[in-house]
């Protein structure tokens, strides 16, 4: 464990903390479309990516859902640290992207070392800071682009954390994702294809030039 926590972390901690992470944290590996964190679950740990790309998503009272985020390498949830510190159920969806590893932090060694750990304190106001942007810029996206431009965004920013131009989802999936409705996203996918943008299969889109 203490290798990945310096490729992952090492730029963050230093050396005794990462130490102390060895000692208290559980590793856990998720399989890619594994759920993480469910709406509603009360959360005892905070989670610190190791390797894969979890995305966090928000349900709607129809139980339509919402992508707010992607989660990387090096990465936390603030959301998840807002429930751990509060004790209170989670509002939020954390589902494994691809193949995940990461070590979960227990509750009491959150709060212990925000006064021990200058980098502990600063890791945590930063993540806060990042996903509060991410979320604002969600808020945007939504309130002042078009659909078309959402998808395209959707389709980049999958295929950089993918570090492939196939992405591997069905149209319903990306409706799923932005909120739409499938013939909304198959209708805009057919003009991008037409436009030779992409190039549309049964069940992945190769990006040609977006």
């Amino acid at each position: 464990m203490i290798n990945d926590l310096k490729d992952s972390f090492g730029d963050f901690f230093e050396p005794s903390l990462l130490e102390e992470i060895t000692q208290v944290g559980h590793l856990k590996q998720f399989k890619s479309g594994d759920k993480i964190i469910e709406i509603g679950q009360y959360i005892k740990g905070m989670p610190l990516l190791l390797s894969g790309v979890i995305k966090i998503l928000r349900e709607d009272e129809d139980g339509d859902e919402l992508l707010l985020y992607y989660l990387e390498r090096g990465d936390t949830c603030s959301m998840t640290m807002a429930c751990c510190l509060g004790d209170t159920r989670s509002e939020i969806r954390a589902v494994a992207e691809t193949d995940v590893n990461l070590v979960m932090i227990p509750i009491r060694k959150m709060e212990e070392w925000t006064g021990k750990y200058r980098s502990w304190r600063n890791f945590v106001f930063d993540s806060y800071h990042n996903r509060l942007n991410e979320l604002l810029a969600t808020v945007d996206s939504i309130a002042f682009k078009k659909m078309d431009e959402r998808l395209v965004e959707y389709l980049k920013e999958k295929a950089r954390i993918g570090q492939s131009n196939i992405v591997q989802n069905t149209h319903q999936e990306i409706a799923y994702d932005l909120h739409s409705a499938r013939v909304v996203i198959s209708r805009l996918l057919k003009k991008l294809e037409q436009m030779g943008k992409i190039s549309l299969h049964r069940n992945h889109i190769e990006i040609l030039d977006l």
